[in-house]
């Protein structure tokens, strides 16, 4: 068990790009039923999907260099990981992906700073970026497509409901020497807000949508799911779309299946739009639950 781990290790080491130090060495159900476990800058971190950590899986981390974290992935359960032995090096630190830089905070609660399964969407966006370009990023959490897509000469406008996620963004920004003074930050809800980026005719050369699968307005009480409301997601977005431009539409929900979920973009985007799916990054298969699909108008 521990020489195929190792070996794992090596060989997604050896096919990751140039410049990057954070991918999935472990993906879920590969060698324990709900175990995944990634490799963040020399740190370790460890999911547990409803599970115990398996003794096996014990053993061969009590024998690994550097930190490691256990997160357990319950219903209602949002505590930040819990180090496995006394943590030898800052809970805050900075990971490494295609040259780019992001924070990790291992102690900043349930989500660390980066979902990593958004990797090679990030790149494609950098590289469908130029001067001159406008790109909205929804959901963004703590701004990583935004951070891309300004490194690719994008201006960019982030929106995300939490002012920490924004704040956190920039620090992104400043870390990869892009001013955010230069660029947009609005906090309040994605739906509202392309409600008015439509009404005022402002438009974007690519929009983002990465939305929860779940959500519900504190105000109004009103639910939000991805298995039922993307497609109208998919439209609102679409009518702030310059024309020509690009659109990347993703969803972790795995109650929706590739084909389902590339009917639901379909059907948001309008018969003039053409859609090219994407696949995860290489070291997450088999898990492939990440959909993501690229719309062109």
């Amino acid at each position: 068990m521990q020489a195929e781990l190792d070996r794992m290790r090596r060989e997604k080491e050896e096919k990751l790009k140039p410049g990057t130090d954070a991918y999935r060495l472990l993906p879920e159900d590969t060698l324990w039923r709900g175990v995944a476990i990634d490799s963040l800058a020399g740190r370790l971190l460890i999911s547990l999907l409803n599970v115990e950590l398996p003794e096996k899986a014990e053993e061969w981390l009590r024998a690994q260099d550097g930190d490691i974290f256990i997160k357990k992935l319950k219903k209602g359960d949002k505590k930040p990981p819990q180090p496995l032995r006394r943590p030898q090096s800052p809970l805050k630190f900075c990971i490494c992906e295609n040259g780019v830089h992001f924070m990790i905070d291992m102690e900043s609660g349930y989500s660390q700073g980066l979902f990593i399964d958004q990797r090679d969407n990030r790149l494609e966006l950098r590289r469908k970026c130029r001067q001159g370009m406008s790109v909205l990023n929804l959901f963004a959490y703590t701004g990583g497509f935004s951070v891309c897509a300004a490194l690719g000469g994008a201006t960019t406008t982030t929106l995300d409901l939490s002012a920490s996620c924004l704040t956190r963004c920039k620090e992104n920004m400043r870390i990869n020497g892009i001013d955010p003074a230069t660029h947009y930050f609005c906090r309040g809800d994605a739906l509202h807000w392309l409600r008015r980026f439509a009404r005022q005719g402002r438009r974007f050369n690519c929009i983002v949508l990465d939305p929860p699968t779940f959500s519900r307005d504190s105000s109004t009480g009103s639910v939000w799911r991805a298995e039922q409301n993307y497609p109208d997601l998919v439209a609102l977005a679409a009518r702030c779309l310059s024309p020509g431009g690009s659109m990347l539409c993703t969803t972790n929900s795995r109650r929706l299946t590739p084909e389902v979920f590339h009917n639901f973009v379909a059907v948001g985007a309008g018969p003039a739009a053409t859609l090219h799916s994407v696949p995860m990054p290489f070291d997450f298969s088999p898990e492939n639950y990440l959909k993501s699909i690229w719309v062109i108008t």
